[in-house]
């Protein structure tokens, strides 16, 4: 944004007559500066679809699928992969429809509107894929505890011999904290690929609002 900050030194040393002609200028940067931010959004939101489709596809091999057959949960991770794809399908064509809205917006007051929205649209979508990701986590952890050879010969040894409650709470801490800590690579995985994006939106936001005075 260099070139919008030596039209404001300009803008602001020269006549009433060159302020109306840089204002102008300075919203055609915003509007074509937040129009490129909004379209890397939408890109960077498909690939980050085709990488975890692709993630998926590797992983979902024979071993799984006979895994959730034989824990009874394949009909039921079927449906929720769907509704997931679903939803993430959902997201995207909101970002490709907020690209649109900004492209053709012409006025400051509704670039403003359509900024505020395309940022509570991103954190809605980072907010959904980390909830995803807890609740994957969580369904995976109550598998284990039911089905898992290993994890339910402990369960009983534990029992058995009267440490069935410190048994639970150390499973519980330990998965509390392996949740956390994921939640939190997710969460910087998020930062890093949309951080920057909402930044540049907020920073065209605040120079607007000074423009809409």
């Amino acid at each position: 944004m260099k070139e919008l900050d030596l039209l404001k030194k300009e803008w602001q040393k020269s006549t009433n007559s060159f302020e109306q002609v840089s204002e102008k200028e300075i919203y055609k940067m915003i509007h074509k500066n937040s129009s490129s931010v909004v379209k890397w959004i939408l890109i960077i939101s498909i690939l980050e679809f085709l990488f975890w489709s692709v993630i998926t596809v590797f992983l979902n091999d024979e071993k799984y699928q006979e895994k959730l057959e034989r824990y009874g949960m394949d009909t039921t991770m079927f449906i929720v992969n769907g509704l997931n794809y679903l939803i993430t399908i959902g997201f995207i064509y909101v970002f490709y429809r907020n690209y649109k809205t900004i492209s053709t917006t012409d006025s400051t007051r509704q670039l403003m509107k359509n900024i505020l929205k395309t940022r509570k649209t991103v954190r809605n979508y980072i907010w959904y894929n980390l909830a995803t990701v807890v609740v994957s986590v969580v369904i995976s952890i109550i598998l284990l505890f039911y089905h898992n050879s290993k994890i339910m010969s402990l369960m009983e040894n534990a029992t058995s011999n009267g440490h069935e409650v410190i048994f639970i709470v150390i499973c519980i801490v330990i998965s509390g904290v392996f949740i956390i800590g994921l939640i939190c690579l997710f969460w910087l995985f998020y930062k890093l690929l949309y951080g920057k994006l909402l930044k540049k939106l907020f920073e065209n936001y605040s120079e607007l609002e000074k423009i809409d005075l």
